[in-house]
């Protein structure tokens, strides 16, 4: 890929996006944003990634081939930091503002920080070179909505440098409506539609050669288009789940740390949880996440879908309810009660 396909991040600035930033995801589904999350809690959170994970070049970093850090980073965590960084503040603006909602309308839906690796050994299964592909089938049972009424937001927070250990995510910006890449429906992918799932790029491609040459065709006019995410620790790439893109190759014998996260609209309940449910979490015997729940902010605990201030949800004795389950870990019942 030249240089020329190579985009670099934006700053945000102290309110959040900027107008441009949110209005080239609005149009173009992909924006790369530098200085919207604080570098200390990125460098901190880095570091306790680094000790969980194997080493790249080992053994055990040989033997991981698909997504996902097998639920040492999965919200909620025992990690504080891990916890803060998915609802942080400047994350959850900044998602509202590109949906044109208030926060407290999201709902979270996945948050997941793992290990990528850079080896030479391929499979079918494999993510080192990723086919182009949109995410939806696994977010979504259906499909997506028309382009000009988004439903959700996917981004990336990276914790590695793209100079560093390559792996950059490559992606198919929206040149309006007519553009050929974004006519309804999208099924020219493995894994939807009659296409079976494959997530190496060389099968792939070989694949629909064989079995679709006009799909092949298609996709062929993607990988001509592809653009590379230039990123920095701390940059965060927000798309969407239809959006045309694919994690590039890593250099071999490194590892690329990077979050993905997503946020729907709450109305738009067609939209899965990738995890287990957050409730789940409560069977862990430490009680981490009561305690963590206790003593959340109104708006993390509501854009985690539990009921807001106000919502019929709320009557004296509900209330009483949640508060004798919570108040031993300091639960305020005061929002809710003022709001009855």
């Amino acid at each position: 890929m030249n240089d020329a396909r190579s985009v670099q991040a934006s700053p945000a600035n102290k309110e959040g996006l900027t107008p441009a930033q949110i209005e080239a995801w609005r149009k173009q589904g992909v924006v790369l944003v530098s200085e919207l999350l604080p570098a200390s809690l990125i460098e901190s959170l880095r570091c306790l990634a680094e000790r969980e994970f194997p080493a790249p070049g080992s053994e055990a970093a040989l033997a991981v081939r698909d997504f996902g850090s097998g639920g040492r980073f999965v919200f909620p965590s025992k990690h504080a930091e891990f916890n803060q960084l998915t609802l942080h503040k400047a994350l959850i603006k900044a998602v509202a503002a590109l949906l044109d909602i208030e926060p407290m309308a999201l709902r979270l839906t996945q948050s997941d920080l793992w290990p990528k690796y850079g080896h030479t050994t391929q499979d079918a299964r494999d993510n080192q070179d990723q086919r182009i592909h949109m995410d939806y089938p696994n977010h979504m049972l259906v499909h997506p909505p028309s382009w000009h009424s988004p439903a959700a937001v996917e981004l990336i927070i990276y914790f590695s440098d793209a100079r560093d250990c390559a792996g950059e995510t490559g992606f198919i910006s929206r040149h309006g409506d007519e553009d050929p890449a974004y006519q309804l429906p999208y099924r020219h992918s493995p894994g939807m539609g009659e296409h079976p799932f494959i997530n190496d790029r060389l099968a792939a491609e070989h694949y629909f050669r064989e079995q679709a040459p006009e799909v092949a065709a298609f996709r062929a006019g993607l990988y001509e288009r592809e653009q590379i995410a230039d990123f920095r620790p701390g940059d965060v790439l927000f798309y969407r789940h239809d959006v045309w893109h694919r994690g590039r190759p890593l250099t071999s014998g490194s590892m690329r740390l990077a979050q993905n996260l997503s946020f729907r609209r709450a109305d738009a309940d067609w939209i899965s949880l990738l995890h287990p449910g957050w409730s789940w979490s409560m069977y862990h015997p430490e009680q981490r996440f009561e305690r963590w729940l206790a003593s959340a902010s109104v708006l993390e605990r509501t854009v985690l879908g539990f009921p807001a201030p106000g919502h019929p949800y709320w009557t004296r004795e509900t209330l009483a309810g949640v508060t004798a389950r919570y108040a031993p870990f300091g639960f305020d019942p005061a929002p809710y009660e003022q709001a009855i």
